[in-house]
């Protein structure tokens, strides 16, 4: 197929290069464990600071728990 037969539609749209990049470093990986949500107080200048540095603050404030946790086991 060539990319001049390619029809986009609403449903089938261009392919996103970050959701393809996203699948293929998960192949053969372990299934990613679900999340839990909780409400938690943090200090005002923490929590600016991890906004600041874009979206997805949450998931590195995750990353950064899970290091010490990590870490803490040794």
């Amino acid at each position: 197929m060539k990319d001049k037969d390619i029809r986009l539609t609403a449903e089938h749209p261009e392919a996103d290069l970050k959701h393809i990049v996203k699948g293929m470093a998960r192949k053969g990986l372990k299934p990613v464990p679900t999340k839990t949500s909780i409400s938690l107080r943090v200090d005002h200048d923490v929590l600016e600071w991890f906004k600041a540095q874009g979206t997805g603050y949450q998931s590195r404030m995750n990353a950064v728990l899970k290091a010490f946790k990590e870490i803490s086991a040794i």
